[in-house]
């Protein structure tokens, strides 16, 4: 569904992603771990085109991507959620989700954002700002969801959230892709959440992807060296 291949990214003449590629096949999950500063964000945002690339190729469904602009990434089927939720805190919680209907694909909101986020439901007519930070990674999903992705991108998706909420997202990340069928690409510090929604881990360092497995032969100890300081 997705395809990398050798891509960089620079920050200026400061290359920061150096000759990455990864595949995520149709329906996959795959995590992206590592510590602070390595370039999970970075990749990420080259793959929407926050960032752009010098170089590589990034094919969605078969599609090269690489060149276009963010909103026509998310026309061919790519949706991303950032860092930090980045939802409008002064728009209702309906407003917020509403904001990812520009794409045309739906008349409205779809039934199944509240069958997998009931509590967005409950709370439609609040304020996003007034949500919680749990609430609020419910919300930038559901946004995120509406553009009717093939491949939806997560960006530390548990960042300033309690254990009780990590939980609940993973288990509503694992419903979403069973029932939808979409693929995930996801990047993560907490190991543990990446081995609760993901098939595969890729261990990035220093921009360079050293490792990348199946959950079932993953070598914990290895990859846990990776994330520690």
């Amino acid at each position: 569904m997705l395809s990398i291949s050798d891509i960089d990214v620079c920050y200026g003449e400061s290359q920061v992603i150096h000759h990455v590629s990864l595949d995520l096949p149709d329906g996959s999950a795959t995590a992206v771990v590592g510590r602070n500063g390595m370039g999970k964000s970075t990749l990420l945002k080259s793959l929407i085109g926050m960032v752009p690339t010098r170089a590589g190729h990034i094919s969605l469904d078969g599609r090269n991507i690489a060149g276009l602009p963010s909103y026509k990434r998310v026309q061919a089927g790519l949706a991303f959620v950032p860092q930090g939720r980045m939802i409008f805190s002064q728009l209702t919680v309906e407003e917020n989700i509403l904001t990812g209907l520009e794409t045309g694909r739906y008349p409205g909101i779809p039934d199944f954002i509240y069958h997998f986020f009931p509590v967005l439901r409950e709370m439609k007519s609040r304020k996003g700002g007034n949500l919680s930070g749990g609430q609020q990674q419910q919300l930038a999903i559901a946004r995120a969801l509406v553009s009717k992705p093939k491949v939806l991108i997560l960006d530390e998706p548990t960042e300033g959230i309690q254990p009780s909420i990590i939980k609940e997202i993973a288990r509503s990340l694992n419903a979403l892709r069973a029932e939808l069928g979409i693929a995930i690409l996801v990047s993560e510090q907490v190991l543990s959440f990446a081995l609760e929604v993901a098939d595969r881990v890729a261990v990035i360092d220093r921009g360079r992807i050293v490792r990348c497995d199946d959950k079932g032969s993953l070598d914990l100890e290895a990859v846990r060296s990776y994330l520690t300081v």
